[in-house]
């Protein structure tokens, strides 16, 4: 479960951003940062990439289905269970397994705005909180029905995180899937002598050296 630590990483540094955005007050620390005004943008990269401090009350990148009671239930129980298949799986690929870290990663720190948020920055109840977006990007136009579109939605750390995990499963889950599939059909094709043990108690490399050393030994 060493992957979990990119997940721990992930939120983090997605926390540490939404911070540093809207701005914090630890009294007992001595710590205050007073961050940027909401609806404020600023470019980084010329009119490419600015930051552009907004407040998400939906899903990532602005989208908003059943509320926000429902998203943040929705969003406990994926994470809790996105974490016990990664630990059902723990002995799979680990490229897979390194993308369900990230997507549980993002899933937590969005997570931590809609349940906390509100409550620390005395604006919501406990689960009401809004979830810190800050990224915008420029976007190639689209206008289609009536709807146009010249920037990409604001997002953060944790919905790009969730963004990179998705094309990872979407780009290795079906070769990983191909190559155990691979697997199977070569241990099936491969003749096994008597006396030594069947496909399903060794992989393919070892049962053809395994058969190999049978033959010399009987010649």
């Amino acid at each position: 479960m060493r992957v979990l630590y990119l997940t721990g990483i992930v939120v983090l540094l997605d926390q540490a951003a939404k911070l540093l955005v809207k701005g914090f007050d630890i009294p007992f620390l001595n710590l205050y940062h007073a961050g940027i005004a909401l609806g404020a943008s600023y470019p980084i990269f010329g009119d490419f990439l600015r930051l552009t401090f907004i407040e998400n009350p939906g899903m990532a990148f602005g989208i908003d289905v059943g509320g926000k009671l429902f998203l943040t239930i929705f969003s406990i129980f994926a994470s809790i269970g996105i974490f016990i298949y990664l630990y059902k799986i723990r002995g799979e690929a680990f490229v897979i397994r390194l993308a369900l870290a990230m997507i549980l990663g993002g899933a937590i720190g969005n997570l931590i705005d809609r349940v906390f948020y509100g409550v620390i920055f005395g604006e919501g109840p406990l689960f009401y909180g809004k979830v810190v977006d800050f990224i915008d990007v420029d976007f190639f136009n689209i206008d289609f029905w009536g709807y146009h579109l010249s920037r990409f939605p604001v997002f953060n750390v944790a919905d790009s995180s969730v963004s990179v995990g998705v094309v990872m499963l979407l780009v290795f889950h079906r070769r990983f899937t191909e190559s155990e599939q691979a697997d199977k059909s070569l241990e099936q094709s491969v003749p096994v002598p008597d006396g030594l043990p069947s496909p399903a108690s060794a992989g393919p490399q070892e049962l053809t050296n395994r058969i190999e050393d049978s033959r010399n030994a009987s010649s």
